[in-house]
This record gives structure tokens, C-alpha cells and sequence, in this order.
């Protein structure tokens, strides 16, 4: 017998599935978040979030914690994974970023 298992990533806002959906992370008072968006959605979620984070402190975020990637901080990990496909190296389409490879891309950016 043969079994096939298919993973299917859906944004958590629209409900489509798509090859750029990934996991992000955010909180607010304390209470984290985390929600899976493909490019759009999070491009909404970062704009709407701007303006608070312009005029907000950051509490974190010291380069230990590069593995944990939110919408506050850190590099965009669907371009993350765009860039790591382009040089080759294979990371989950969902989920966190090693560090190697997010330590790898800012020093290429």
C-alpha cells in the first residue's frame, strides 16, 4: 500500500493557499501571537502595524533571538526564503528560519 500525504499551507486571514505562506509572529500586552499570511496579508499586517511601531520602544529583539522572526522586527522571512531558494539552500516553507541562514542573508543584504 502507498500513502500520500499533501501539505497544504493556507493564509489564516483569506484561506488560500499558496507556496509563500509562512508563519509570523507578533504580540501585544504581553500575549504573543502567531499567525500564518502569505505575501499580501503580511504586507497588510506590517502597514498596519507601522505606525505604532515607528512611535513604539523596543523592548527585545538582541541578535540572540534572530531564530524568533515577528512582524516587528527582523527580516522579512518570506524574503528570506525567496533568497535562500535563489542561493540553493533549502529551508521550510513555514515555520522559523535557522539562524545560519537569517545570519547568511543579512550579511548578503
Amino acid at each position: 500500500m502507498v500513502q500520500r500525504v499533501i501539505t497544504l499551507f493556507t493564509d489564516d486571514i483569506n484561506g488560500e493557499p499558496g507556496d509563500d505562506i509562512a508563519t509570523h509572529t507578533f504580540s501585544v500586552d504581553g500575549i504573543g501571537y502567531e499567525i500564518d499570511l502569505g505575501a499580501d496579508n503580511y504586507d497588510k499586517l506590517l502597514e498596519a502595524l507601522a505606525p505604532f511601531i515607528r512611535h513604539g520602544r523596543k523592548t527585545g529583539g538582541s541578535r540572540r533571538s534572530l531564530g524568533k522572526q515577528s512582524a516587528a522586527t527582523g527580516p522579512d522571512p518570506v524574503k528570506v526564503r525567496a533568497w535562500a531558494k535563489e542561493q540553493g539552500i533549502e529551508v521550510s516553507p513555514r515555520g522559523r528560519i535557522p539562524r545560519d541562514v537569517l545570519e547568511r542573508y543579512e550579511a548578503a543584504s
